[in-house]
Protein backbone atom coordinates (compact mmCIF):
# COMPACT_ATOMS: atom_id res chain seq x y z
CA UNK A 1 0.00 0.00 0.00
CA UNK A 2 2.62 2.39 -1.38
CA UNK A 3 1.42 5.96 -2.24
CA UNK A 4 4.34 8.12 -3.55
CA UNK A 5 5.82 11.58 -2.37
CA UNK A 6 3.51 13.93 -4.20
CA UNK A 7 0.07 11.88 -3.19
CA UNK A 8 0.83 12.12 0.42
CA UNK A 9 1.46 15.94 0.36
CA UNK A 10 -1.87 16.42 -2.07
CA UNK A 11 -3.96 14.47 0.89
CA UNK A 12 -2.15 16.78 3.48
CA UNK A 13 -2.97 19.58 1.76
CA UNK A 14 -6.30 19.01 1.12
CA UNK A 15 -7.07 17.76 4.66
CA UNK A 16 -5.89 21.13 5.61
CA UNK A 17 -7.95 22.95 3.43
CA UNK A 18 -11.37 21.37 4.49
CA UNK A 19 -10.70 21.44 7.70
CA UNK A 20 -11.97 25.39 7.71
CA UNK A 21 -15.35 23.42 7.28
CA UNK A 22 -15.23 21.70 10.45
CA UNK A 23 -18.11 22.36 12.65
CA UNK A 24 -16.62 22.71 16.31
CA UNK A 25 -18.35 25.28 18.81
CA UNK A 26 -17.51 23.19 21.53
CA UNK A 27 -13.56 22.20 21.19
CA UNK A 28 -12.98 24.79 19.23
CA UNK A 29 -10.24 21.88 17.44
CA UNK A 30 -11.06 21.96 13.94
CA UNK A 31 -9.79 18.21 11.89
CA UNK A 32 -9.48 17.48 8.06
CA UNK A 33 -9.20 14.30 7.05
CA UNK A 34 -8.43 13.29 2.98
CA UNK A 35 -9.15 9.63 2.05
CA UNK A 36 -7.39 8.18 -0.71
CA UNK A 37 -9.17 5.00 -2.22
CA UNK A 38 -7.97 1.79 -4.53
CA UNK A 39 -9.55 4.07 -7.56
CA UNK A 40 -7.55 7.22 -7.24
CA UNK A 41 -10.42 9.42 -5.76
CA UNK A 42 -9.85 11.30 -2.72
CA UNK A 43 -13.08 11.91 -0.06
CA UNK A 44 -12.96 14.64 2.07
CA UNK A 45 -14.01 14.62 5.69
CA UNK A 46 -14.15 17.15 8.86
CA UNK A 47 -15.34 17.05 12.65
CA UNK A 48 -19.02 17.85 12.91
CA UNK A 49 -19.90 18.44 16.82
CA UNK A 50 -23.01 18.41 18.96
CA UNK A 51 -24.16 19.86 22.01
CA UNK A 52 -25.00 15.83 22.57
CA UNK A 53 -20.82 15.35 22.52
CA UNK A 54 -21.32 11.32 22.10
CA UNK A 55 -23.12 11.88 18.64
CA UNK A 56 -20.33 14.21 17.98
CA UNK A 57 -18.22 12.67 14.15
CA UNK A 58 -14.82 12.74 13.51
CA UNK A 59 -13.17 13.62 10.35
CA UNK A 60 -11.91 10.93 9.92
CA UNK A 61 -15.06 8.28 9.71
CA UNK A 62 -17.07 11.49 7.87
CA UNK A 63 -14.36 10.85 5.07
CA UNK A 64 -14.95 6.98 5.46
CA UNK A 65 -18.40 7.27 5.54
CA UNK A 66 -18.79 9.54 2.49
CA UNK A 67 -16.39 7.59 0.60
CA UNK A 68 -18.62 4.57 1.54
CA UNK A 69 -21.70 6.14 0.35
CA UNK A 70 -20.43 6.76 -3.18
CA UNK A 71 -19.18 2.92 -3.62
CA UNK A 72 -15.94 3.04 -2.17
CA UNK A 73 -14.54 0.78 0.24
CA UNK A 74 -10.90 0.15 -0.76
CA UNK A 75 -8.73 2.49 0.78
CA UNK A 76 -4.94 2.89 0.85
CA UNK A 77 -4.26 6.24 2.92
CA UNK A 78 -5.32 8.95 4.81
CA UNK A 79 -4.28 11.74 6.04
CA UNK A 80 -5.22 14.05 9.03
CA UNK A 81 -4.40 17.58 9.55
CA UNK A 82 -5.11 19.20 13.36
CA UNK A 83 -3.33 22.27 14.73
CA UNK A 84 -1.03 20.08 16.76
CA UNK A 85 -0.78 16.76 15.05
CA UNK A 86 -3.00 14.47 16.88
CA UNK A 87 -3.53 11.35 16.36
CA UNK A 88 -7.22 9.54 15.47
CA UNK A 89 -9.15 8.29 18.00
CA UNK A 90 -9.86 4.81 19.22
CA UNK A 91 -13.47 4.99 17.24
CA UNK A 92 -11.66 5.91 14.30
CA UNK A 93 -8.93 3.55 14.37
CA UNK A 94 -11.94 0.99 14.78
CA UNK A 95 -13.67 2.22 11.51
CA UNK A 96 -10.42 2.03 9.77
CA UNK A 97 -9.94 -1.19 10.28
CA UNK A 98 -13.34 -2.20 9.32
CA UNK A 99 -11.81 -1.79 5.90
CA UNK A 100 -7.69 -1.92 5.75
CA UNK A 101 -5.51 -2.61 8.48
CA UNK A 102 -2.49 -2.00 5.67
CA UNK A 103 -3.74 1.26 5.32
CA UNK A 104 -1.53 4.34 5.75
CA UNK A 105 -2.00 6.56 8.34
CA UNK A 106 -0.60 10.58 7.64
CA UNK A 107 -0.88 12.88 10.54
CA UNK A 108 0.15 16.28 10.09
CA UNK A 109 -0.42 19.92 11.71
CA UNK A 110 -1.43 23.14 10.33
CA UNK A 111 1.48 23.94 8.86
CA UNK A 112 1.58 20.54 6.92
CA UNK A 113 4.54 19.39 8.75
CA UNK A 114 4.03 15.23 8.98
CA UNK A 115 4.02 14.20 12.67
CA UNK A 116 3.17 10.55 12.61
CA UNK A 117 3.25 8.16 9.40
CA UNK A 118 2.41 4.62 9.89
CA UNK A 119 0.07 1.63 9.12
CA UNK A 120 -3.29 1.41 10.72
CA UNK A 121 -2.37 -2.40 12.02
CA UNK A 122 0.49 -0.28 14.38
CA UNK A 123 -2.01 1.85 15.09
CA UNK A 124 -4.50 -0.74 16.55
CA UNK A 125 -3.05 -3.96 17.33
CA UNK A 126 -5.20 -6.71 17.64
CA UNK A 127 -7.49 -5.18 15.75
CA UNK A 128 -11.02 -6.79 16.09
CA UNK A 129 -11.95 -7.33 12.10
CA UNK A 130 -14.97 -8.74 10.08
CA UNK A 131 -12.89 -12.17 10.30
CA UNK A 132 -13.36 -12.50 13.65
CA UNK A 133 -17.12 -12.91 12.96
CA UNK A 134 -16.72 -16.08 11.01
Amino acid sequence: MNITPEQKKDLVRIAKQVRKWAYVPYSNYPVGAALLTESGRIYEGVNVENAAYPVTNCAERTAIFNAVTNGEKDFKAIAVVTENGGMPCGSCRQVMAEFNLDMLVIVADEKENIISETRLSDLLPGAFTPRDLK
